[in-house]
């Protein structure tokens, strides 16, 4: 799914998604209540929730939610901190040495800004973050977005825009951009 593409919700891709969501949303939720020290049941629901093994030292602190999974591609050197969200069914990519702090919100999709169709599709875009980023706590980062290499992210900061290289951002203010 891509930002200029609508998926409808009453299709075969759409139920394909939703079936995956419960699948994964049972998986998580048996991610969610393990011992934290079980370091092999750990990696075996993230083997099934990622479709594939963690990459080397990659770190991820439970609790743990993602949508879909098979979309989410960790680089090594990956650190998660609790309580993160990824809505990964357009895609979302950390590169190597990426830092996410607790709370963090990924969303790659979401629905049209129009009401006659808000119900009736979903929109997307993928998130692509670059090597040795830091995103603070509380961040939420929109569909489409790209982070470049060493940028920082304030904690409770809102990405709607592109970030680029070695660059700070921060901000949650909320302004009307159109009216209908």
């Amino acid at each position: 799914m891509s930002d200029d593409r609508l998926m409808p919700i009453h299709g075969a891709e759409f139920r394909a998604m939703a079936e995956r969501v419960l699948r994964v949303t049972e998986l998580t939720s048996r991610l969610n209540v393990l011992p934290f020290e079980d370091e092999a049941g750990k990696a075996e629901l993230f083997e099934k929730i990622l479709g594939s093994p963690l990459p080397a030292n990659v770190t991820i602190y439970p609790p743990f939610f993602t949508d879909h999974g098979l979309h989410l591609d960790l680089a090594e050197r990956v650190f998660i901190n609790q309580n993160c969200t990824f809505l990964d069914y357009a895609g979302i990519r950390l590169g190597e040495r990426v830092m996410v702090g607790p709370k963090v919100t990924f969303l790659t999709s979401g629905h049209p800004v129009d009401p006659g169709e808000r119900r009736l599709y979903l929109t997307g875009g993928p998130i692509d973050v670059a090597e040795n980023v830091w995103i603070g706590a509380g961040a939420t980062i929109l569909p489409g977005v790209s982070i470049g290499r060493d940028a920082v992210i304030a904690a409770g900061a809102v990405v709607a825009d592109d970030v680029p290289p070695a660059s700070l951002v921060t901000g949650t203010k909320a302004a009307v951009r159109r009216q209908w």
